[in-house]
């Protein structure tokens, strides 16, 4: 599996865990019409392609009103972005996604994988997060928590509270986590996915979890 970031939160709205609203964009003529569905003029411009890195190679743009949206929009369509997982020929965009910003309070990193070393299911978690995991690792292991799990229908409550340990939530936050745990779980399942990372995992200041990036393998 080798999808999209706009496709991979397709996903994970279909399976109940909480993402951004957004549209994707194929073509720029379609920008207009489709951003009306925006209650907000305050958006990210995320080209899409099948390498990390996009946003300091340009690939991220924040805009505020229409005339911004309008400009990044076209200036990011047709660019050849050169991340390190390119390589130095790059990627050409030819689909933006965009979606709504959101005030962040913290931010967490959050994957589900296939550990074929243990043929277990692994979740990696972090209060890190925003940074790449390989970053973490090399800087503050101790800040990541690997909790590995036998293949079952779903995740026990309590190898759920071990995930989110580094979250230290509480309340209402601890019950979304709990249900996004379970929904990245099924998908993982479901879909025969090798990865499902989400980074960051942001608490909202209004008090939600958002899975802000995603990304399914």
């Amino acid at each position: 599996m080798n999808i999209h970031e706009h496709q991979a939160k397709k996903i994970l709205k279909e399976f109940g865990a909480p993402a951004p609203n957004g549209i994707t964009i194929f073509n720029i003529n379609e920008l207009k019409d489709k951003v009306k569905k925006f209650k907000t003029s305050n958006l990210v411009v995320k080209a899409q392609i099948h390498a990390g890195g996009r946003g300091k190679a340009g690939g991220i743009k924040i805009v505020n009103n229409e005339e911004e949206l309008i400009t990044e929009a076209r200036n990011m369509f047709g660019k050849t972005l050169v991340t390190h997982q390119t390589g130095l020929s790059g990627r050409k965009v030819k689909r933006i996604y965009i979606e709504e910003t959101y005030d962040i309070e913290k931010e967490f990193y959050l994957s589900c994988l296939v550990d074929r070393s243990s043929s277990k299911i692994a979740f990696i978690s972090s209060a890190e997060g925003g940074t790449e995991i390989e970053e973490v690792a090399k800087n503050n292991p101790k800040k990541i928590s690997t909790v590995k799990l036998n293949l079952t229908e779903s995740v026990s409550a309590e190898n759920i509270i071990k995930i989110i340990q580094p979250f230290a939530l509480s309340g209402k936050l601890q019950e979304q986590a709990f249900y996004l745990i379970q929904s990245i779980y099924k998908i993982l399942i479901e879909k025969d996915a090798n990865l499902i990372e989400i980074n960051p995992l942001i608490l909202t200041k209004d008090g939600n979890l958002l899975c802000l990036n995603a990304k399914i393998t």
